[in-house]
């Protein structure tokens, strides 16, 4: 449950998936968000899977290379919480009626998530925390709670999508709310960065 909550919390965490899923329910409607929430959670194996394999190899290694690699994780989800504090952008979507492929569709939402050096980084700092130190099937349990990862990664961003479709008529600009939300998702960072420290 505690995984599966901070995964919820990290999900809903606007980034760039959620920005392009988004847009493309605003800007093309709900089947075009689904088709972009596949290509996102598609976009997340690589990064996945080379976390696992660096940390498999720590595991077995270096004690000192995974503490380090601990604390790298703390510190990049403390600049996830400055970063996100400072974000001042405004989310914004030119209506595009144009059809789109889903290849293509699906194509350019891996493609953002394979340029997305934070998701490896992401994956280092956030599955240490859920495999105790000694578990003799640490791949295989990082593996299965990657897999509910992406399920819950889709799930959300596919919600993110059809949400936005259904209002792209009436998409109101709300400061103050969203200032609001950007403030609970970098002090869910910062808590998840403390975590991580004192484990």
């Amino acid at each position: 449950m505690e995984f599966l909550l901070t995964t919820l919390v990290m999900t809903v965490t606007p980034g760039t998936g959620v920005l392009y899923t988004v847009s493309a329910g605003l800007s093309r409607g709900p089947r075009a968000s689904v088709v972009a929430a596949v290509g996102c959670t598609l976009g997340i194996v690589p990064h996945m899977l080379a976390a696992i394999t660096g940390l498999a190899a720590l595991l077995h290694t270096s004690a000192l290379a995974f503490q380090t690699l601990k604390y790298l994780g703390v510190a990049y989800l403390l600049f996830m919480a400055w970063k996100t504090l400072r974000d001042r952008s405004a989310l914004t979507a030119d209506r595009d009626d144009a059809p789109r492929s889903s290849f293509r569709v699906i194509v350019d939402a891996v493609l953002l998530n394979l340029l997305n050096p934070k998701l490896t980084l992401f994956f280092f700092a956030f599955l240490p925390q859920f495999v105790p130190d000694g578990h003799p099937h640490a791949v295989l349990r990082m593996l299965e709670l990657s897999g509910y990862f992406m399920l819950l990664t889709f799930v959300v961003f596919a919600a993110y999508g059809r949400f936005a479709a259904a209002m792209r008529d009436h998409v109101i600009a709300r400061p103050a709310v969203v200032t609001w939300l950007r403030r609970v998702f970098a002090g869910a960072f910062a808590a998840l960065g403390a975590k991580l420290a004192l484990s």
